[in-house]
């Protein structure tokens, strides 16, 4: 049984920003199930805090002057012990795990993640007797970068694990802060925290991690290339042999439309023809014109050029001249929220938009719609495609990332042989985009094909099981390595 340490900002269903939360609220979860010794450790903001009725205070101890008391649960729903790094000076204010209520950064997030890697070393080698140590410790993004750096000052030390979800956030500082938060000197230099004259915390994840990870194996082959590497694709390339990209799972129990209870109509395969009642429901409830015969497009995003929304805008005065619905829930950047709201106000029998985030409604448009519009830039691995596979919601997407592991192209071929689950853009444009759209349109009235597809889609296997496993071999590949 291996000990691991799970490090993580945010940890669905406690906090959650993007799909890192998914992750790190799942895979725990799944290694646990797989019989590894495995503790969760994340900050305890307001918001986590008020999802749980009295975690217990565990140790007592501070960094850099601040008073930092560790807290133990169990995740809700799960029998997973979770640790909280409890810092009010720190974690205890409005806004977001990342930013203010204004939507800026934190200005001291650089000493607010040093103390969660900080808190992570001392949980690790039971420096705060918890009466548990860690043979791996596993850092997911820039937030936990420093972990690694920090234990190639140690020795012995446990194996580390870095996992990159998103490489566009890389957690970049001034070189002021680096010798503000007293770091070891001999971590300064171009192979190690710096970068380019500032300290980059990913930075500390991908030059001294044991092993890297990333969340699709398309997307550990794309950050390789100056396309994808953010000026990191020379430290990756060195670092090629160890590094795998193993594709995240999704949570199937709480995305399960057979058992959905924000459904109208729950559905599985068997009942496919149960999903109408939930699209009539939704045309009702965002008072779209109520007709089970037009075909919807659903999307469940934030509102950023990274999910194509600029080519997105661009298509649909196009799209407008079809016979179709799009429905959109998300937040992002204003002038993208702007732009649809108003394209709204014009086409109210097209497009409905709902700025913000709604739980409830997302899992409502993920089971009413006919395609999912997904068109990425780039997508590490996505998890709105998986959903929308499992509910019958055929993916339109860009071939990046994690898109390209798990859709596959509705061509005549691809449908022949029964793999084909959704539809591919030939290359990222609002041109293409109108492409593959225009031929969902096309099969979508072919009840029979349509039918073969929305079942492929719901045949394919994405749940946490298949890359636990994956983890479980990484992690027992990876102690017997250190113990040679």
């Amino acid at each position: 049984m291996n000990k691991i340490l799970f490090i993580s900002s945010e940890a669905f269903p406690l906090i959650k920003t993007g799909g890192l939360g998914d992750v790190a609220g799942s895979l725990p979860n799944a290694l646990l199930k797989k019989k590894q010794d495995i503790r969760l450790l994340l900050p305890a903001y307001p918001e986590v805090l008020g999802k749980l009725k009295k975690p217990i205070i565990r140790a007592s101890t501070s960094y850099y002057g601040q008073a930092v008391n560790i807290l133990e649960c169990k995740l809700p729903g799960t029998e997973l012990t979770t640790w909280l790094v409890d810092c009010p000076s720190l974690y205890s204010r409005p806004g977001g795990p990342y930013t203010d209520q204004h939507g800026e950064p934190w200005h001291d997030n650089a000493l607010r993640f040093a103390v969660l890697c900080h808190a992570a070393t001392d949980i690790a080698t039971n420096q705060l007797a918890l009466d548990w140590s860690a043979d791996i410790v596993h850092a997911n993004d820039w937030q936990t970068g420093l972990v690694p750096a920090l234990f190639s000052l140690h020795s012995p030390r446990p194996a580390t694990v870095f996992t990159v979800h998103n490489l566009a956030y890389q957690g970049l500082f001034d070189a002021e802060t680096f010798f503000d938060l007293q770091l070891a000197e001999s971590l300064w230099h171009f192979s190690g925290l710096e970068f380019y004259g500032q300290l980059s915390y990913m930075k500390g994840g991908l030059s001294y991690a044991d092993k890297i990870t990333t969340v699709s194996p398309t997307y550990a082959e794309e950050i390789c290339t100056p396309q994808f590497g953010y000026g990191l694709d020379g430290l990756l390339r060195y670092r090629e042999d160890d590094l795998e990209g193993i594709l995240n799972g999704i949570d199937d129990t709480h995305w399960n439309p057979s058992k959905d209870h924000h459904l109208e109509q729950p559905f599985d395969q068997s009942s496919l023809d149960n999903k109408s009642a939930n699209k009539l429901a939704l045309q009702k409830q965002l008072g779209l014109p109520v007709d089970q015969s037009i075909p919807m497009l659903g999307m469940v995003s934030r509102l950023v050029e990274q999910k194509g929304l600029n080519i997105i805008l661009e298509c649909l005065p196009l799209l407008a001249h079809q016979t179709l619905q799009i429905v959109i829930l998300g937040t992002g950047e204003l002038h993208y929220e702007i732009a649809l709201a108003e394209f709204a106000k014009q086409h109210p029998q097209l497009l409905s938009v709902t700025i913000g985030y709604n739980e409830a409604l997302a899992h409502k448009i993920e089971a009413a719609s006919d395609m999912y519009l997904m068109p990425s830039s780039f997508e590490p691995c996505g998890l709105n495609q998986l959903y929308s596979l499992r509910y019958a919601s055929l993916p339109v997407v860009n071939s990046v990332g994690g898109l390209a592991d798990t859709v596959v192209h509705a061509n005549e071929e691809n449908i022949k042989q029964g793999i084909a689950n959704g539809f591919v853009l030939e290359n990222y444009s609002s041109a293409a985009l109108f492409v593959a759209v225009e031929e969902a349109l096309v099969l979508y009235k072919k009840k029979k094909v349509w039918r073969q597809l929305q079942t492929n889609a719901m045949s394919c296997d994405h749940s946490w099981e298949n890359s636990a496993v994956h983890y479980v071999n990484l992690y027992e590949n990876l102690l017997k390595e250190k113990s040679i």
